[in-house]
């Protein structure tokens, strides 16, 4: 089964060509990031307007770069939420509109089950069951994944997500957006024992994470330290990443106790944090599993990749377009 993936849900147009039998065959991946740089965030608005610009183009050039034509894909697979409401229609209904001119069907795909699944379209994918660290700009969550669709959450922030707390702090520090790839770049050369920021919630019991006291506790340190130098910046950096990622394992370690899971997949934009990986892999009793980089942040490859098991499975959207800024992963058949 050949499958279109189209992915829009916030400020990347990402599309991917996906067959069941041989693997994913090509994609596309647009990013908004200078769009939005001035504003230090994604705005919605301008978000949707420039997916609307791109999703034709880029829908063409895949098919081309593939040496196939419309008429030969099997289904259509879409990001039908969580997002940006704006963004997800215009994937949504793109994607819907196509499937049903073709006479094929299409499937509404979930985004975090498609970040959960990213690492299994790698021919070394992790076996059933699992737990998964979900960590990006607007989810961090700890999931323990039994089966293809059967998933509980066990954890999840209770204010910022972490990718959400380190575009903050990266504002701060005047470092640009998006502040995940700007601070861990800032902290190559930060001193780690100069500050020590806290671990928040890990002096308690349970598996829940809250990121927004670490942006406090930046601000404080960056006012103590009028001017700020570089070096200072820096320091200020890594030790900001290092609690961020110290606190994910110290939940991931408790998770998987819990769980009793041998394999632990993280996904999302930021297990693209090359100190997350190595901390994750060195220190916890359990097999690390990843997407590929250019996989971590939103793709189209991961809606393909999805959307042709929910389709296999026998899963059709109806002709209505239905979208949802808020969907919890616990919903899903």
């Amino acid at each position: 089964m050949l499958v279109l993936g189209i992915e829009t849900s916030c400020d990347e147009t990402g599309l991917a060509l996906y067959d069941s039998d041989a693997g994913l065959l090509g994609q596309v991946l647009h990013s908004q990031i200078d769009l939005h740089a001035d504003y230090g965030g994604v705005v919605p608005e301008l978000a949707s307007r420039d997916h609307i610009r791109k999703v034709v183009p880029l829908t063409e050039a895949l098919l081309k770069e593939a040496g196939l034509a419309l008429n030969d894909l099997d289904g259509v697979a879409y990001t039908a939420g969580p997002g940006l409401m704006g963004a997800l229609l215009v994937g949504a209904t793109y994607g819907r509109t196509l499937a049903w001119s073709l006479n094929i069907p299409a499937v509404a795909v979930h985004h975090m089950e498609a970040h959960i699944l990213a690492p299994m379209i790698d021919a070394n994918s992790p076996p059933l069951p699992f737990l998964a660290l979900l960590v990006s700009g607007g989810h961090t969550q700890l999931v323990h994944v039994k089966a293809f669709g059967d998933y509980n959450i066990i954890g999840e922030s209770v204010d910022d997500a972490a990718g959400e707390a380190f575009d903050k702090t990266a504002q701060l520090l005047d470092l640009g957006y998006p502040g995940g790839p700007r601070i861990a770049q800032a902290a190559l050369v930060g001193d780690p024992t100069r500050f020590r920021f806290p671990r928040p919630m890990t002096d308690r019991p349970g598996l829940d994470f809250s990121f927004s006291g670490l942006k406090t506790f930046a601000l404080n340190t960056i006012q103590a330290n009028q001017p700020l130098t570089r070096q200072d910046i820096a320091d200020i950096a890594i030790a900001f990443e290092l609690a961020v990622v110290d606190t994910l394992k110290i939940k991931c370690s408790r998770a998987l106790r819990e769980t009793g899971a041998k394999d632990l997949v993280i996904a999302g934009g930021v297990s693209a944090n090359r100190r997350l990986r190595a901390t994750l892999e060195a220190d916890l009793d359990a097999t690390v599993h990843y997407a590929p980089q250019a996989l971590c942040t939103d793709n189209g490859a991961m809606i393909a990749y999805a959307g042709c098991q929910r389709l296999q499975a026998g899963e059709r959207a109806p002709l209505r377009i239905d979208t949802r800024a808020r969907w919890p992963l616990t919903e899903l058949a």
